[in-house]
């Protein structure tokens, strides 16, 4: 159980801030406390009282008070990051307390250790602001739309933000093959498919292949073509906390593991070549798409017929236009053992992408 008592969230930073404070003399509820310590990755310091160093109290990014020390540090300097923490369901006075040492959140164990350790792995992280997180799907089969998210991956790294691409489609055959880096060193999907709860945004970046500035999430070429919803929930939200930039490409057909991706999805982009049926084709996926994500535009990709181009294109699919995919031989089949999408810097490919990010970091704030 964990309980809110103002809605105000610890002042975010960059980088880590080390472990938490930990004021209880209650030794059960300190053992558990140093477990939860421990399996967040974070070292806490441990009183029986307001510290009496000076800053300490201040200083730490999240002090966990257990209920026992309640009125040893009432008197103590108000400050955001306090959680009381207690252990009986049926105490209504642990909310009088909480006010009267300024406690932002009351918290009863063992319902509530999830949170805790995931409240814990934020501060020990220094978790500032989430990553913008793209999807790319395309509106029929061969629409380009890998290809334009691993475009959109390279030139986001190039501009020097940490960038994560992640291949959401057991069945495209790869990312890390369209990067040329099949052979990489790093986990793929089928080592992340035990994943609950937590996974470490640090620990998650450091374990996956580095291909042109970026880390990358692929597909190995073993059998098993799913992982859990929860484990991909897990995944992504780590990697959303490390912060710069996440590009996701999509598959067409929408499971709870690709629910879980678009649950967590920014920006969703349509990719649609102008043509009639592709367009009828792509409006049944925007349909079920947009069930679950708020944000979808579309990317046309020529050449046109006579009668449609890019604006028709979105005017019939009723969404926003991102604008039109510059025509490139190698948008749909890029040759084996070229550069990847969007590596060449003064390419049309790569000025798209640019433009496509000065204007969705604009729009989220980051820029």
């Amino acid at each position: 159980m964990a309980g809110t008592v103002t809605h105000d969230p610890p002042p975010a930073a960059g980088g880590r801030q080390g472990g938490p404070l930990i004021v209880t003399e209650d030794t059960e509820l300190l053992d558990d406390l140093l477990r939860l310590c421990a399996a967040a990755g974070a070292t806490p310091e441990v009183h029986h009282g307001v510290p009496e160093r000076r800053g300490s109290w201040e200083a730490a990014p999240l002090v966990l008070v257990g209920d026992d020390a309640a009125r040893r540090v009432r008197g103590a300097a108000r400050r955001r990051g306090v959680v009381l923490v207690g252990r009986d369901q049926d105490d209504s006075g642990v909310w009088r307390r909480a006010v009267e040492i300024g406690a932002e959140h009351v918290l009863m164990l063992p319902d509530g250790e999830q949170w805790l350790v995931d409240r814990i792995a934020d501060v020990a992280e220094g978790v500032g602001r989430p990553a913008l997180t793209v999807g790319v799907i395309g509106g029929r089969g061969g629409a380009g739309a890998s290809t334009l998210a691993c475009a959109l991956a390279v030139t986001s790294a190039r501009e020097g933000l940490r960038t994560l691409l992640v291949d959401a489609d057991p069945l495209g055959g790869g990312l890390d093959v369209l990067l040329g880096g099949e052979t990489a060193a790093g986990l793929r999907w089928p080592a992340f498919a035990s994943s609950r709860g937590r996974v470490g945004g640090g620990a998650l970046e450091e374990s996956l292949p580095e291909l042109h500035a970026l880390r990358v999430l692929s597909w190995d070429r073993g059998d098993r073509i799913a992982v859990p919803p929860q484990a991909v929930r897990a995944v992504l939200a780590a990697a959303r906390r490390r912060g710069g930039t996440v590009v996701v490409d999509l598959p067409r057909r929408i499971d709870d593991g690709v629910a879980e991706v678009l649950s967590q999805l920014d920006v969703g982009v349509l990719v649609v070549p102008a043509e009639l049926r592709a367009v009828a084709a792509a409006g049944r996926v925007a349909s079920a798409v947009g069930m679950v994500l708020r944000d979808l535009r579309v990317a046309v990709r020529g050449p046109y017929p006579p009668g449609l181009d890019d604006r028709e294109v979105a005017r019939l699919l009723g969404l926003p236009l991102v604008g039109e995919v510059p025509v490139d031989p190698g948008l749909s089949r890029p040759a084996a053992g070229t550069a990847p999408p969007g590596a060449a810097p003064r390419g049309p490919l790569a000025r798209f992408c640019k433009e496509f990010w000065e204007r969705a970091l604009v729009e989220a704030g980051t820029a």
